[in-house]
């Protein structure tokens, strides 16, 4: 069985997050917390925490600012501090919650940007990191220009819609893809100009410092993912100092690797990963 519980809590700017927690009904082992990706919210992991409560963890999440059942305009933000400041805010009632418990960081897509731009201030709150899809790229990558005129209309335009999320690019799972057109929680517009800004400003502050990163990270990345550049995967597993650290690379799966028909294979390295930690901190 899964305890299931959710809320609010409001942010330094007033705005609703909205949170949510599935715990198993009998020890805790370890903690995990998990940030989404762009446009979707932190409901659409069914099979990873039907997977994993069960064995023993206790899996936390939140919708970002301007997601989900969140407040704030869709998909847009001032600044990508924005992202990390909530992040903040749940990391420490979390830690306080489970004051004893090893707690593992998993970021999705634009969640792994938003991981290890947290961990760049605040590594320190985690066991470990795992990694699916990292938004470290982005996919068909982008000119000096571009960036230049990018940055130019966000400031004289923030909110204008640039650039949406073809939703056959998730996954190769016919289910899933009928779910997000159902799905009125996940994001169907147009991502604004503003928060296209502010993530490749995330994806230049990981180049520049991700090599000050040495938590144990375990990095999953599909060959056929058309939303990120899955070279980015490489990128950040090549320039981070983890002397612990795992890339998995899919071939043929797409962007949400929890979600393509062949997500059992993902989820037992993830198992296995976790296991892995565990068993190293039980030794140490």
């Amino acid at each position: 069985m899964i305890d299931h519980s959710n809320g609010m809590f409001k942010d330094a700017n007033n705005n609703d997050i909205f949170h949510q927690a599935w715990l198993p009904q009998g020890e805790i082992k370890a903690v995990l917390l998990l940030a989404h990706g762009l446009s979707e919210h932190s409901g659409r992991y069914g099979y990873l925490i039907d997977s994993l409560v069960p064995l023993g963890y206790a899996v936390y999440s939140w919708d970002h600012l301007g997601h989900g059942r969140s407040d704030g305009p869709r998909k847009y933000i001032d600044a990508f501090t924005d992202f990390t400041d909530v992040m903040s805010q749940y990391v420490a009632q979390i830690k306080q919650q489970h004051p004893e418990s090893p707690v593992f960081l998993l970021g999705h897509s634009m969640g792994g940007l938003i991981s290890v731009n947290y961990l760049l201030d605040h590594q320190h709150d985690f066991s470990g990191l795992i990694l699916s899809a990292p938004a470290i790229k982005p996919a068909g990558g982008i000119s000096p220009i571009t960036k230049i005129g990018g940055r130019i209309l966000s400031a004289l335009v923030p909110t204008f819609g640039f650039k949406s999320i073809n939703g056959k690019d998730v996954c190769r799972e016919p289910e899933v893809l009928e779910s997000i057109i159902n799905d009125p929680l996940f994001g169907h517009g147009k991502i604004t100009i503003r928060l296209l800004a502010e993530i490749l400003n995330g994806m230049e502050r990981v180049e520049a410092e991700a090599q000050s990163i040495t938590l144990p990270m375990l990095i999953l990345q599909g060959t056929e993912d058309r939303i990120v550049d899955p070279a980015g995967a490489e990128f950040l597993y090549e320039l981070v100092s983890s002397e612990d650290k795992t890339l998995k690379v899919y071939d043929g799966f797409y962007h949400e690797l929890f979600n393509d028909p062949e997500k059992a294979l993902v989820f037992a390295d993830v198992k296995e990963w976790l296991e892995a930690q565990l068993a190293k901190q039980q030794a140490s």
